[in-house]
């Protein structure tokens, strides 16, 4: 399962090699001075937006590459049901929206919290 750490100055959504081959693309990265709000989600396959492009998709199942949408695009690893958290960002990131299923939702966010003083 992908992992939301952070790393120095930056989020980063680390991903496996296989969810890596899922979704077109390596490890994402924003700054952590991009982020706007980081919540726990207990609604994240309501928070996707626009297609997947590229990456892996069954609705309700699998959620893992970029989405784009008519005013930008979002990041999204999500699975079935599990915990996941929401990082909204600003325009210093290459995303608008990170949707990531983790172990510990309030935890990450905690965490994030605590390395953005957001």
């Amino acid at each position: 399962m992908a992992k939301l750490v952070v790393d120095g100055p930056d989020l980063v959504v680390r991903l496996s090699w296989l969810e890596m081959l899922g979704a077109m693309r390596g490890n994402v990265r924003v700054p952590l001075t991009a982020v706007r709000e980081a919540i726990a989600d207990p609604e994240p396959w309501s928070a996707l937006r626009g297609i997947r492009a590229p990456g892996t998709g069954i609705p309700g199942v699998i959620a893992l590459g970029a989405r784009r949408y008519l005013r930008g695009r979002d990041f999204a690893a999500l699975y079935g049901q599990r915990p996941a958290v929401r990082v909204d960002l600003d325009g210093k990131s290459p995303f608008a929206r990170l949707i990531v299923s983790v172990r510990d939702a309030e935890g990450t966010v905690a965490a994030i919290h605590a390395a953005t003083a957001v």
